[in-house]
């Protein structure tokens, strides 16, 4: 099954790559590169376009992963019946890199938040309430979005491993262990891209959400 994790991942990064946040700031006439954190994300999007457009960068973020996840399973689903949920985990995660490291940005794009949200409705909607409930409560006392994400991908993992122990994924036993690596990864990879963010949380300079953009504010 080599060749179709591959492959998964494949069409995963291509649709990973429509940056939705980047082009609707580009319909307004704004580099996200070039203002805010230089993210192409939904919080810079929200933070300097508006409400509007944060939201509609999410939706695009995360439909792009079920996207990624839909053709992969019309393409493997007869080849591989009782794996193919595994090779949607590889088209989600490639999403991930994608949006994270997209080709046409010199690798450089979003942090993939809203992307590996997406990837755990797809994949595991059990885990969505806690994740989506820490992430919102962090959120609404802190402001700050990169701790709720940070907290909200830790508790992504933790429920992953026991809701696999406890033989609710529907996977085959025999490729837990990779299911949870993957997911490993997929959290990792999300604290990694907010070292920043950390840094700065440490320091307490980090921005504080506001549902006023910058351009209102202006």
């Amino acid at each position: 099954m080599l060749f179709g994790r591959v492959i998964s991942v494949g069409i995963g990064y291509l649709c990973g790559m429509f940056l939705s946040g980047f082009l609707y700031g580009k319909k307004e006439n704004v580099d996200l590169r070039k203002v805010g954190s230089g993210n192409v994300g939904t919080t810079n999007t929200m933070r300097n376009l508006g409400v509007k457009a944060g939201i509609l960068t999410l939706i695009g973020d995360v439909c792009k992963v079920f996207m990624a996840m839909v053709i992969v399973w019309l393409i493997f689903r007869n080849r591989y019946p009782d794996s193919v949920k595994v090779l949607e985990l590889y088209a989600g995660v490639g999403c991930i890199l994608g949006h994270d490291f997209p080709a046409y940005m010199k690798f450089k794009g979003g942090k993939g938040i809203a992307c590996t949200g997406g990837l755990l409705i797809g994949f595991c909607p059990l885990a969505v309430p806690i994740s989506l409930g820490i992430f919102i409560l962090v959120v609404a006392i802190t402001r700050y979005v990169s701790l709720g994400s940070i907290l909200g991908v830790i508790s992504l993992e933790i429920q992953i491993i026991v809701f696999g122990q406890m033989g609710l994924l529907s996977v085959p036993e025999q490729y837990l262990t990779e299911v949870y690596i993957v997911f490993g990864f997929v959290a990792g990879l999300a604290i990694i891209l907010h070292h920043a963010n950390i840094g700065r949380l440490l320091k307490g300079t980090e921005n504080k959400f506001s549902f006023h953009s910058k351009k209102q504010e202006a």
